[in-house]
């Protein structure tokens, strides 16, 4: 990032931080995310603690945009990226149920992205890098977070997508042969899947992992149980 974009992107944060109209603070946002997405990431990562200090902000849009931002500039750079991860966790409890839902959508976007970095780059590399591990740390924190919202009596439309997140979690760890042919081809771009794991991994268990998916799938069909308590759309979601 050229030395005036870095200090354009660093007012437009001020302006998305201080200023008193709320069009003009999204607006600030908005260019700030235009400026990161074309700038090289290690320089990105450099105002990513500019960005974390909008976590405060009283607005519930500027906190929904923040989390667009971190999506969109986090999964560039993942390598930076465990410093945003702690705006991420917090906002799965904001009191505004659209920014904790938004939270928890992007939080599966990156739970995707960083099992797939962590498994090619074992595939291919040999090894995962220390910060790849720690990203995946975060990871594990969400994922027991949006399990106990999911779980836990709340607004229901947070709770249908921590019941989709579930889902996917699932998914991923539930083995598919096909899945696996597919990852063995070199350059083939395929959502994760726990058959990937089949030749082995230094820290990542499949039998653990699923196990614990079984044990979500039989959390699922408990929810079907009790569904004479529980909302309509959470029911047919937990059909689905």
């Amino acid at each position: 990032m050229a030395a005036v974009s870095r200090d354009q992107a660093l007012s437009l944060l001020a302006a998305a931080n201080n200023h008193g109209d709320l069009a003009v603070k999204l607006s600030s946002l908005k260019q700030v995310r235009g400026i990161l997405s074309s700038a090289d990431p290690s320089l990105a990562a450099e105002l990513f603690p500019y960005l974390v200090e909008l976590q405060s902000s009283p607005e519930s849009l500027v906190r929904k945009s923040l989390i667009e931002t971190i999506e969109d500039i986090g999964l560039k750079a993942m390598e930076h990226s465990s410093i945003l991860m702690p705006v991420l966790l917090a906002f799965l409890r904001d009191g505004d149920s659209g920014v904790a839902g938004k939270s928890i959508v992007c939080g599966t976007n990156f739970f995707c992205r960083v099992l797939e970095e962590i498994t090619m780059q074992f595939r291919w590399h040999g090894k995962v890098e220390r910060w790849l591990e720690e990203l995946w740390t975060w990871m594990v924190r969400f994922k027991d977070a949006v399990f106990a919202i999911a779980l836990e009596p709340g607004l229901v439309g947070t709770k249908l997508l921590a019941l989709k997140f579930l889902e996917t979690h699932v998914l991923l760890f539930t083995s598919d042969s096909n899945d696996f042919e597919n990852f063995t081809k070199e350059g083939s771009k395929q959502t994760f899947n726990i058959s990937w794991l089949s030749g082995g991994h230094p820290f990542l268990d499949p039998v653990s992992l699923t196990s614990e998916a079984n044990r979500m799938l039989g959390t699922l069909m408990d929810l079907l149980q009790s569904a004479c308590n529980l909302p309509g759309s959470v029911i047919i979601t937990v059909v689905n």
